[in-house]
């Protein structure tokens, strides 16, 4: 024991005589963890990622364009945000737009059940992409964040489906207004 402690000590010197420009970077467990989980990403046509900071790969923004459903021809862009405990922790996930969803609040809140009670540490980013697209391909109006939008889907189907395209057009619905989020081609 005593042998670990004055390595330790040794190698604390070593770093300090080094100076700062020296200095190695550290790389987290949580940093090996979504270095594996980005590795085993399988990303459709329909999705892409993007690295704000090269050098940050706990904090990168997923793009999700359906080509079906109802929110096809709208490209929705989310930040994911790992912290130093993932993967014990989930990654926080926010919708960067404003958007008619039944599971995703005005504040861009998601509402998934593996970012929530349901996540472990088993589940990799893979994991929440495919639930995430699966919101967009069936929006689920039994567990909301945005109740008004839900109730629409639960009521009128055909009229949350016309309160999508508009509020996806820039429009607004029950007074609220939407960012636009159609790509030009649709």
């Amino acid at each position: 024991m005593l042998k670990i402690w004055s390595m330790k000590q040794q190698q604390q010197k070593d770093e300090q005589a080094q100076g700062p420009a020296q200095k190695k970077k550290k790389v987290t467990a949580a940093q090996l963890r979504v270095q594996k989980d980005l590795g085993e990403l399988a990303l459709g046509s329909t999705m892409k990622t993007s690295f704000p900071n090269p050098d940050d790969i706990l904090n990168f923004t997923l793009t999700i364009e359906p080509d079906e459903g109802m929110y096809k021809g709208g490209s929705f862009v989310f930040t994911f945000v790992m912290n130093n405990n993932y993967p014990h922790d989930p990654p926080k996930v926010k919708c960067t737009q404003k958007i008619y969803h039944p599971n995703i609040d005005l504040e861009g809140n998601v509402c998934l059940n593996i970012l929530r009670e349901d996540w472990k540490p088993v589940l990799n980013l893979n994991a929440v992409i495919v639930g995430m697209q699966f919101l967009f391909l069936e929006p689920n109006a039994s567990d909301p964040l945005n109740k008004e939008a839900a109730e629409d889907l639960r009521t009128n189907r055909e009229g949350f489906r016309r309160n999508a395209r508009t509020a996806m057009g820039g429009g607004s619905v029950k007074g609220v207004s939407f960012d636009r989020v159609l790509k030009k081609d649709s």
